[in-house]
């Protein structure tokens, strides 16, 4: 047995015995293993089964990836829902749907956990997915002009991102912790950029708006919509980035596959599939 299965048949024994001593707690589905395998899979062992929710791309992919490779020999069976919003897929996990999501960054969790009292814990970074500006009319930020109009998302954790590229590449001045395309004042954006606020989804189909000059889009729907970082105008850094995406979970979750999952989304095998399967840069391994 590798070094990986011992760790994760140690996390499934401790979870076990925690869970035992919860006289309350249900248990969690379960399926019946497949046939015994080289890894030591007993036909009568039956896996835990656990209810993600994820992003088509790449949370799903790398998902599948495991729940084909890796989760059988580890006791669990993933039960994956695809989510296209941001907003969905943390209700589902409050209501008890879904066992766990994986999709967001840390600063979007804990703005969600602020506004509106989600009970959650999470995981450590899995990957990063670099957030980019694209433009279907200019090949460089030298190039757009002033007073030019840029779609930028609408929540807050992923719109400082957008605003501090811009800083970074001396197209605005002076920004905050708490600033926001509302606050900005003159002083922070000499170049009277125009902003317009819409929900990321719905930003990565204004590309070809003959109004929109410039378009933040998120790492996922950069993936999705066929896009390439390397073809866009401004990109941010992904050395010491904090928007690393991570596996989320209630805080009273009694599933022991969720802390499964957890340890095989930072497995060697789910690093070099992440790097080989988006070569270019736009998902990167974490840890």
């Amino acid at each position: 047995m590798g070094t990986l299965s011992k760790q994760l048949t140690a996390i499934a024994v401790g979870l076990s015995a925690a869970l035992m001593l919860s006289a309350c707690a249900a248990g969690p589905t379960t399926t019946p293993a497949p046939e015994q395998t080289a890894s030591g899979t007993s036909p009568a062992a039956e896996l835990t089964v656990v209810k993600v929710g994820a992003s088509p791309v790449p949370h799903a992919r790398i998902l599948e990836f495991i729940d084909q490779n890796l989760a059988a020999a580890a006791g669990i069976d993933l039960d994956i829902r695809e989510f296209d919003d941001y907003v969905l897929p943390n209700e589902a996990l409050a209501s008890g749907d879904i066992d766990a999501n994986y999709f967001q960054h840390l600063p979007y969790l804990e703005a969600q956990i602020a506004e509106k009292g989600y009970q959650f814990e999470h995981g450590a970074g899995v990957h990063i997915e670099p957030y980019a500006a694209f433009s279907a009319k200019y090949k460089s930020f030298d190039e757009v002009p002033d007073g030019a109009t840029i779609a930028i998302t609408n929540d807050v954790a992923n719109q400082i991102r957008g605003l501090r590229l811009l800083e970074e590449i001396g197209q605005l001045k002076g920004i905050t912790d708490d600033s926001t395309v509302i606050s900005l004042t003159a002083e922070q954006n000499p170049r009277g950029f125009k902003f317009v606020e819409n929900q990321p989804e719905v930003i990565v189909q204004q590309l070809d708006d003959p109004a929109v000059d410039v378009a933040f889009v998120n790492g996922n729907f950069i993936l999705s919509a066929g896009l390439n970082t390397q073809d866009s105008i401004a990109v941010e850094k992904v050395e010491g980035n904090p928007n690393a995406n991570l596996l989320v979970w209630r805080a009273d979750n009694t599933n022991p596959g969720v802390a499964i999952l957890e340890e095989l989304l930072h497995s060697p095998e789910t690093a070099d599939f992440i790097r080989q399967t988006w070569p270019s840069g736009d998902v990167l391994p974490q840890g």
